[in-house]
């Protein structure tokens, strides 16, 4: 016995609450290892199998009923012809003659009735039984629920059925009999006046039904073979169309999962560049810072030493031009002081994000004397360098632009982080911006600070956003971290 031939015992002797579920995980496995289109046809056959067991079951029964129905219909007939002529005289008291009883006897025991009929009754139509080829119930009333029908002008017959009282005779003959209750009229009237039963032997007929029945069957059996053997050509082409299919939808599934892997490298690269290319920028800037401090700030600062000594030995006149000139230099140098200080780098590597908002906030304030209000959300306590530039950038671009045009009205910066987004904007209540001023090039010129907020913005991955109107201006980033 092999070990899958064993499941089964082992399932019988589980304990009942787990035998279902070791079943179900039997049956599940095996129904795992089939194809699609042998499990079809299992359950096809099971279906179509019962649904054709059941039609030829019916056909069988509705062509034995017939056959059965058309012989004793014949064997009526044909008994009609021997037993009516007989009976006549049960028109007037409801009784044969000895006469009519002897006849009776000498039909019955002929040659040719012998080979068909085995047995021979009539009833009277209270259920007595005027006649019989047992002579023991001659006379014997019984139940007249048999001849019901046949006093009605009904034939009726019953293949199987001896299992009455008065069949006791029938049954000692031991061979297949069907009994027949057909009406016996009277020859003026044509009125039912008795009821002739007789059991004709049925090997014949049993034959011929069987027959029948094996033809009805050979032909149910090939109907369905035929049925189930096309389902399963057409299921076994379309499974194989579906695997071949799945075939190419795993080899597109698994180029789909190449392509994305090398998709969120290539992201990770470009991230990765664009935040160095942030630091880079930022080390440029506060490079240039340096350099314009140390070079022209100290140069310019130099003039103006030497313009303050060469305006003691100057005239009036020339006076005027030191003043001039002298004016012009300080305006200079604390221009290249303010862009020094601008492009220098904040002090936020050891920051927090609500740190570096405050100190962005706080030196607008200093340097403008407008005051910020800060609304913060729950923000990170850790971020990466690049983001934190950015930020700090674009808090500190937005908050000089809501002081030059908005005169530092209603400057409100707010921040959270929901959900992996970081939001921030910042609002003023200034008059707004005209539409052709938000854009980032209006009639060939180039507003560098919202092109450089955007693209400083979008480099990290991050969505800009401007909504002005009447009631203020809002610049908006947005960041998923």
């Amino acid at each position: 016995m092999t070990k899958d031939a064993k499941i089964p015992q082992d399932l019988a002797t589980a304990p009942a609450p787990a035998r279902h579920g070791l079943w179900h995980r039997w049956f599940s496995g095996r129904a795992q290892k089939l194809s699609h289109s042998t499990q079809f046809v299992i359950a096809a056959t099971v279906i179509l199998g019962l649904t054709m067991f059941f039609v030829g079951k019916l056909v069988s029964e509705r062509i034995e009923n017939a056959a059965v129905q058309s012989a004793a219909e014949a064997g009526a007939q044909y008994m009609d012809t021997f037993l009516e002529p007989y009976v006549q005289d049960m028109t007037d008291d409801n009784l044969l003659s000895p006469e009519s009883i002897q006849a009776l006897d000498r039909v019955t025991q002929s040659r040719a009735m012998k080979q068909h009929i085995a047995s021979i009754k009539i009833w009277r139509a209270d259920g007595t039984v005027v006649y019989s080829t047992n002579k023991a119930i001659t006379n014997h009333k019984f139940a007249p629920d048999e001849i019901t029908e046949a006093l009605k002008g009904k034939v009726v017959t019953d293949l199987e059925g001896l299992t009455q009282d008065e069949n006791e005779y029938e049954r000692k003959l031991e061979m297949p009999l069907y009994e027949i209750y057909a009406p016996l009229r009277d020859s003026n009237s044509m009125k039912v006046i008795a009821v002739g039963e007789f059991y004709e032997k049925a090997s014949s007929l049993k034959r011929e039904i069987n027959r029948v029945r094996q033809q009805v069957w050979a032909v149910v059996g090939a109907a369905t073979l035929a049925m189930l053997t096309l389902l399963f050509f057409i299921v076994r082409r379309g499974d194989k169309i579906i695997q071949r299919q799945q075939v190419a939808l795993q080899a597109r599934l698994q180029e789909q999962t190449r392509l994305h892997a090398s998709n969120a490298e290539l992201q990770h690269k470009v991230a990765t560049a664009t935040q160095e290319f942030s630091r880079v920028n930022e080390l440029t800037l506060r490079r240039i810072g340096a350099d314009l401090h140390d070079g022209p700030a100290q140069l310019l600062t130099l003039i103006l030493i030497r313009l303050d000594d060469l305006a003691e030995n100057c005239s009036a006149v020339d006076q005027e031009s030191m003043e001039t000139i002298r004016g012009a230099a300080t305006d200079a140098l604390r221009e290249v002081r303010d862009l020094s200080r601008g492009l220098a780098l904040p002090e936020i590597n050891d920051l927090s994000l609500v740190q570096e908002l405050q100190l962005v906030a706080q030196r607008h304030e200093q340097r403008t004397g407008t005051g910020v209000k800060l609304i913060l959300g729950p923000l990170p306590k850790v971020a990466p360098l690049p983001l934190k530039l950015c930020l700090y950038r674009f808090v500190q671009e937005t908050l000089n632009n809501a002081f030059r045009h908005a005169n530092g009205e209603g400057q409100v910066i707010q921040a959270r982080y929901v959900n992996g987004v970081l939001d921030i904007s910042v609002h003023d209540s200034g008059p707004g911006m005209m539409e052709d001023a938000m854009q980032p090039r209006t009639a060939g010129r180039t507003r560098l600070g919202l092109a450089g907020l955007r693209y400083r913005v979008e480099s990290l991955g991050g969505l800009f956003n401007i909504d002005s109107g009447a009631s203020g201006t809002s610049v908006s980033a947005q960041f998923r971290l």
